[in-house]
């Protein structure tokens, strides 16, 4: 490779979009040389398609929500019905971006799909997204909608009371907008979809990119039952028990019923479930595998982000060459780091102070 191909390609990966005119005015070259170049490494099987994808560059795409959080916290015991003073404090969220953002800070590359209002808190939000590291390029800015909105309260132990979420935008985030990211999504080593999306969008992600490892997010009770149509083709899944309860539909009142609905879940074609339950660890399954890990110790601060941190933890790990029991171990490092911060996200959240966390727990 030529040393103009080389600042080429440097270009082409913090954009796999950019479009030529942009790549000579950088370089202070013709477009036409920049096409020349362009041409002379896809030959050479630098790059791929026509998207400019980097050939053997392994990077993740997430397709989800994109919220912005408002976060209320009250100083003493929760009171119902009243007033309770303590702190109010907004952040960027959404289940799909907050993986995203977790895996970016973890140093994997990763491309979000999504949508946001062309509102201050959409703005807000693609600013803080792109600063944390995530490639945005595919994020869709939609002209008079308003940017989705997630209201939580917790207790003063960090635990959430309730929550109002307004989520009516991502009905843009169609078949449409999907149609238009094909080669993106299939040049990817692991997709990850969240049940934010439409029934329609559900069923075009798992039919026009079945040959994909989709990593599914139940996110709520609500949501969760979306995703029972296409668990025979869905690589790693992770409910809590209560998501988990309402997909399966079974009873949920011993141990014993855990059991069954993990064992429901492998019988409907999950090929790895990491069953979160909270303080008692995360049930690993798979059709020959089972193991209970056990939580890390620690302080909760707030308990929003730990799912979400939980399996971008899994796809990190899993992609990096561990084991699903070593990346399940490496996913509880990070969902305990994510607990200790009042953001939904803890922004010192990395590899190394991950592997520092767990490097006594064994796997």
């Amino acid at each position: 490779m030529t040393s103009r191909e080389d600042e080429i390609l440097q270009l082409i990966k913090g954009d796999p979009f950019i479009q030529q005119q942009a790549i000579a005015d950088l370089l202070n070259i013709s477009r036409s040389a920049v096409a020349v170049h362009i041409m002379n490494m896809t030959k050479k099987g630098i790059i791929q398609g026509k998207g400019y994808f980097i050939a053997n560059q392994q990077y993740v795409v997430v397709i989800g929500g994109m919220n912005m959080d408002i976060l209320g916290q009250p100083d003493n015991a929760f009171i119902e019905r009243d007033s309770n003073p303590g702190k109010v404090k907004g952040s960027a969220g959404g289940v799909g971006r907050n993986i995203a953002e977790n895996l970016a800070r973890l140093g994997t590359d990763v491309r979000l799909i999504s949508v946001v209002g062309d509102d201050a808190y959409g703005d807000l939000i693609l600013n803080q997204t792109k600063m944390a590291g995530v490639n945005i390029n595919a994020v869709n800015q939609i002209s008079n909608q308003t940017t989705s909105t997630y209201l939580s309260l917790l207790d003063n132990q960090g635990d959430m009371v309730a929550a109002v979420s307004d989520m009516s935008i991502l009905k843009h985030l169609n078949v449409g907008l999907l149609s238009q990211y094909v080669e993106l999504i299939r040049n990817a080593s692991a997709v990850i979809v969240d049940t934010n999306l439409s029934d329609t969008t559900l069923a075009y992600i798992f039919s026009k990119f079945s040959d994909k490892n989709i990593y599914l997010d139940a996110v709520s009770s609500a949501k969760a039952s979306k995703a029972k149509p296409y668990l025979s083709r869905v690589h790693t899944l992770k409910p809590n028990l209560i998501e988990a309860q309402a997909i399966s539909g079974l009873p949920l009142e011993s141990e014993l019923d855990i059991d069954n609905i993990a064992d429901w879940f492998i019988q409907h074609g999950v090929q790895r479930l990491f069953l979160t339950m909270g303080a008692v660890g995360v049930l690993y399954r798979t059709q020959n595998n089972e193991q209970l890990v056990r939580p890390l110790p620690v302080k909760v601060v707030n308990a929003n982000g730990a799912g979400d941190a939980f399996l971008a933890g899994i796809v990190h790990g899993q992609l990096a060459g561990l084991s699903d029991i070593e990346a399940c171990h490496f996913a509880s490092g990070c969902a305990a780091i994510a607990l200790e911060h009042t953001n939904t996200i803890n922004p010192n959240i990395n590899e190394l102070l991950v592997q520092q966390r767990i490097e006594d727990v064994p796997c």
